[in-house]
């Protein structure tokens, strides 16, 4: 649909916003998606060894775990509450 007046096709701005699938866009979603899982993985094996291993840092300071040691909890009761003695 040409307009008579500017001599150039229209498009309505529904038409207009409409995008078109194609191999292009295939390709795109493609290389994203395998670059992001390149990264991905990247990063996880990076840090694997840091993720493998178990409290690392607390088997090398016992003495500054002990002083983390509250003992055992103390029963505690409600106001008013009888004592058994």
């Amino acid at each position: 649909m040409a307009s008579p007046m500017r001599g150039h096709p229209t498009l309505s701005a529904t038409r207009a916003r409409q995008g078109r699938w194609g191999r292009h866009v295939l390709w795109v979603l493609l290389a994203s998606t395998a670059l992001a899982a390149l990264a991905l993985f990247g990063a996880w094996t990076w840090k694997a060894p840091d993720l493998a291993a178990s409290e690392q840092h607390n088997a090398k300071q016992p003495a500054a775990a002990r002083s983390f040691d509250m003992g055992a909890p103390v029963a505690q009761q409600k106001p008013g509450t009888p004592t058994l003695q």
